[in-house]
């Protein structure tokens, strides 16, 4: 980086993954927002903004960002959105990314660019107050030797749903991929045993509730009958002890199944 005062604690670890190219400080295209939408979660207020990943700058920002976090400007590199994390959760950051690094090694960077990863952690508000934060990276665009040069980032307020981090990534597919990866950060996170007593289809459905699809488009997607989605359900909601799906919703992301 030109400047010193731009740098921030992920470069190093990102300089440890041959996929990201690491020499050009040009602008970059938009990325496609409708398929990215499409792919993200977001339960609460939310923003999103491209992030060059050769240079750390940021573009194409969602208006919410300076409402949401009480900033002037719209931040200009990912050092400022650093810059507003809690400097307690600054380590499991870190140690999200580096894991991220890892397991995209272990499944192939030529699937890049059909992953998606998430996880949590508190950021400093317009209020002066920190909140928890459901943070979504999607890589968007590679050069022409195949190194990611591009991702957009999506930030959910979810601090009126829970304030407890799972300390969990969370690596999800995108079509044509289906991976399902959740990591639990030693030396963050606890034990939970949420997900031990749903079967994989009951997991798989609950992210589906949780992303906000109803119970036919659920049925479409998996090829199921809405009878057979409305009976796993009932069959989730028992099994987590479940009231409704607003307590359902804030166990999942507790368990850092979202």
């Amino acid at each position: 980086m030109e400047n010193s005062e731009k740098k921030h604690p992920l470069i190093e670890v990102w300089n440890t993954y041959p996929g990201v190219r690491k020499d050009s400080k040009k602008a970059l295209s938009k990325p496609p927002i409708r398929r990215i939408i499409g792919e993200m979660f977001a339960i609460g207020q939310f923003y999103y903004y491209v992030l060059n990943l050769t240079n750390s700058t940021l573009s194409h920002h969602h208006e919410n960002i300076s409402i949401i976090h009480g900033l002037p400007d719209f931040p200009k590199n990912l050092k400022e959105i650093i810059d507003l994390t809690h400097p307690d959760d600054i380590p499991f950051v870190i140690k999200a990314e580096q894991t991220i690094v890892e397991k995209i090694l272990e499944i192939g960077i030529s699937q890049q660019l059909f992953l998606k990863f998430s996880y949590c952690f508190r950021m400093k508000t317009a209020a002066g107050n920190y909140e928890l934060f459901h943070h979504q990276a999607i890589p968007t665009l590679e050069d022409e030797n195949g190194q990611l040069v591009q991702a957009i980032n999506i930030h959910t307020n979810i601090n009126h749903i829970t304030q407890e981090n799972p300390y969990t990534v969370l690596i999800s597919g995108i079509s044509p991929r289906n991976d399902f990866q959740q990591i639990k950060l030693k030396n963050f996170s606890t034990y939970n045993e949420f997900l031990e007593n749903l079967t994989k289809r009951e997991t798989e459905i609950l992210s589906l509730i949780a992303k906000g699809y109803s119970g036919p488009e659920i049925a479409r997607m998996l090829i199921l009958s809405e009878h057979t989605v409305r009976t796993h359900r009932k069959n989730i909601l028992r099994k987590t002890n479940s009231r409704n799906s607003k307590e359902l919703l804030k166990k999942a992301f507790e368990s850092g199944l979202i």
